[in-house]
């Protein structure tokens, strides 16, 4: 039995060592194999997000995109109202719409936040005597309460905080790329609405992103309050609210206006 017992021992060792070599390969191996540099291909599938999917937008040229939210095609104020909620005054034709002095200003019927806005504008020739703030004066309230300026600033000195495409009284345009009267001229601009809480206390400020005739003229720009022509105001706690044009006297005509809600 001893000797049995034994021989079983010596028998077995080298079993033993042999199964015991194997598995030690064997998790060398897939150590190895783990530690292998991953095929490129497969470094790439991991920073892949393929969700959410971006909806489909159509956007065709000289048309406004597909998402978009069209305000004046030309043909009618129906999209907007006076400030009494009565219907606008101004001047429809020839595909433009044209201010129509002391009627008032204009807004939409619907209320915006963030937004993308298309607009086209023209101020009219030269008046002798004019000058400055006189000549093709209007604006575009965002929000009905911050101005983004609209003027002939074309070979027309004035305070740079109030000349084209500046947050009026605010912050002056990185450069002037008005073209001459009578021009149509584009404005493109992205707007963040301020944001709130539930105290009605100032969160965010808005800030606001302008290119005139496809020049970046004010680039993510912190609006600093409400617009005003005299004075500094603070932040209101507020909603949504209406896109604005100004009546400022002057023959300003406007076309080609939608916006895109972001």
């Amino acid at each position: 039995m001893l000797f049995k017992s034994s021989l079983y021992r010596k028998l077995s060792l080298p079993v033993a060592l042999a199964g015991g070599f194997t598995f030690l390969l064997s998790s060398a191996l897939v150590l190895a194999e783990a530690k292998k540099e991953k095929e490129p291909w497969e470094q790439a599938q991991e920073t892949e997000v393929w969700e959410p999917v971006p909806p489909v937008v159509s956007a065709q040229p000289n048309q406004p995109p597909s998402d978009a939210v069209v305000l004046f095609d030309g043909k009618n104020l129906n999209a907007w109202s006076n400030l009494e909620g009565k219907a606008a005054g101004w001047k429809v034709e020839n595909g433009a719409v044209t201010v129509v002095p002391k009627t008032g200003d204009i807004r939409t019927k619907e209320s915006f936040c963030d937004i993308q806005l298309h607009l086209e504008w023209r101020s009219p020739a030269k008046i002798a005597g004019k000058e400055g703030q006189g000549l093709g004066n209007s604006g575009v309230f965002l929000q009905e309460r911050y101005e983004i300026q609209v003027l002939d600033s074309y070979e027309n000195p004035t305070y740079p905080n109030g000349q084209a495409t500046s947050v009026y009284k605010q912050v002056i345009p990185l450069v002037n790329a008005t073209r001459a009267p009578g021009e149509w001229q584009t404005y493109d601009i992205i707007y963040k609405a301020p944001v709130f809480d539930n105290s009605e206390k100032l969160v965010s400020p808005a800030y606001v992103t302008v290119l005139h005739n496809g020049v970046l003229v004010q680039n993510h720009t912190e609006i600093e309050g409400p617009t005003e022509w005299i004075g500094k105001h603070p932040y209101k706690a507020h909603d949504c609210a209406p896109l604005r044009l100004q009546d400022h006297g002057d023959l300003v005509s406007f076309r080609n206006i939608w916006v895109r809600k972001l």
